[in-house]
Formats: structure tokens, C-alpha cells, sequence
């Protein structure tokens, strides 16, 4: 909600700095892993521009997060 979403800002502020105040910030139940476990940062940014998600996914542990991050529902 909005006072996370401050908490947040405030934090990131306070140990970064300004300069590294997030733009937007989503709340989501799953993020695209491999089946090792790590994120796959690539496929977020894509999302988050709003780019067609590119690339190899064959080692991307559960398609159905993508398609729930692309909706807003994750």
C-alpha cells in the first residue's frame, strides 16, 4: 500500500541516496527464477519498460510468473 510504499522511498533515500529513489515500486507474490533459483533480472526490465519479454527462457522455472507480472497480479 501507499505507507509501505513510503517506507520504501524513505529507506532507499536514507542508504542510498536521492539520486537511487525508485520510480515505481510493485508488490509481487513471484519473481522469473531459473530453476537454480536467481532472478532473472533481464526479464524484469523488459516488463518493467513494457518490452516484449526476449531472450532465452528455457531455464525460467514457472512462465506462468511472466505472464502474471505483465498483468499486474503477481
Amino acid at each position: 500500500g501507499e505507507e509501505g510504499h513510503k517506507a520504501i522511498v524513505q529507506h532507499v533515500r536514507a542508504q542510498i541516496g536521492a539520486h537511487a529513489t525508485p520510480d515505481q515500486i510493485r508488490f509481487v507474490a513471484a519473481l522469473p527464477k531459473t530453476r537454480s533459483g536467481k532472478i532473472m533480472r533481464r526479464l524484469l526490465r523488459d516488463i518493467a519498460a513494457g518490452r516484449e519479454t526476449t531472450g532465452d527462457q528455457r531455464t525460467l522455472e514457472d512462465l506462468n510468473v511472466l505472464a502474471k507480472l505483465r498483468e499486474g497480479e503477481a
